[in-house]
């Protein structure tokens, strides 16, 4: 997949299929449209693109999306969309300025200048444009003067990802981690920078990689304890290509706990994960997390020594289902 964010620099697709939407989470409901587009695309011998914005339009018009939290990172969706087989990925900036121009701006030096589509296909009620004043109708009535193919995706589906999403999010902050792996079609991910800690989990026997989660968009687990697989970026910080694919063979296995560790009087929410059978030091490098399971809430302990007992269970529970 190609990955273009000047779109003065794209190129002339072969029969462009396009789509543009957010792809949060890239999840089943997603993959309905990517294997339409490219359903669509091999009819006509065609390349996919697939438009997304960045930063988030509704962070750009709606002063009221403050602390809106995201399945995926642009990175991760980068790599997910990959692995799904896109051929083009455009990254549009959205300003204020280009939430402003004219629903006919937006076709004709947009859409059509810039993508030049054989296809487009689009959901009921896409809008776009100044005031949102561009609909479906308006890119049907332009298709003739524009000559391309215009293409509706059902209310059905569009409705499945509206409620796939936010029930995404709602299963990942409630620790509901087999409804939201269910409905992404993969299992939840998270990337962080390993930073210092008290070193308290080495004393105890299990030592732990202490999470710093740079996109403040992300969204992160609730509280508790978790089953994990662990990838860690290589040199070039890069991770293995395909990210929904967990497997025992190819990824460490460990344990995660999200919370305020009630039990030595903690203060301040921390991620931290133990990875079995590793002893390597990895201060600095970049983690990704893949959320398993759920197992426990977090517990405030009489002394550590009732702890370890329980972490010696986690542990035991975490490699069953790992």
């Amino acid at each position: 997949m190609k990955v273009y964010r000047d779109i003065d620099q794209l190129p002339l697709c072969r029969n462009a299929v396009i789509t543009i939407g957010t792809f949060d989470g890239v999840h089943e409901g997603h993959r309905k449209i990517i294997q339409h587009l490219k359903q669509e695309a091999e009819i006509i011998n065609g390349e996919t693109m697939i438009i997304t914005f960045h930063p988030h339009p509704r962070k750009v018009v709606s002063s009221a999306i403050l602390g809106i939290r995201l399945i995926n990172t642009l990175d991760e969706k980068i790599s997910l969309l990959r692995e799904a087989g896109v051929d083009h990925l455009a990254i549009v900036p959205f300003t204020e300025e280009f939430a402003n121009q004219s629903a006919g701006d937006y076709i004709h030096n947009f859409l059509i200048e810039k993508f030049h589509p054989h296809t487009i296909i689009i959901g009921y009620d896409h809008r776009f444009g100044r005031d949102r004043l561009g609909d479906y109708l308006l890119l049907e009535k332009m298709a003739l003067v524009y000559d391309y193919v215009l293409k509706e995706i059902p209310k059905q589906v569009l409705d499945e990802i509206s409620i796939s999403s936010t029930n995404i999010r709602e299963a990942i902050i409630h620790n509901d981690t087999d409804t939201a792996n269910k409905l992404l079609g993969y299992t939840f991910f998270f990337e962080g920078v390993v930073v210092d800690g008290d070193k308290l989990g080495r004393k105890l026997g299990y030592p732990t990689a202490n999470l710093h989660v740079t996109d403040d968009e992300k969204i992160i687990p609730g509280n508790g304890i978790y089953a994990v697989y662990v990838d860690i970026a290589g040199e070039n910080g890069e991770f293995p290509a395909n990210p929904s694919s967990v497997s025992s063979d190819s990824h460490y296995k460990g344990m995660m706990s999200i919370g305020l560790r009630p039990t030595v009087g903690g203060k301040k929410r921390v991620i931290e994960v133990n990875i079995f059978d590793f002893n390597e030091n990895i201060y600095g490098k970049t983690i990704r997390v893949h959320v398993k399971k759920y197992l426990r809430p977090e517990i405030r302990f009489n002394d550590l020594d009732e702890l370890v007992k329980q972490i010696d269970q986690d542990k035991i529970e975490s490699l069953k289902l790992l």
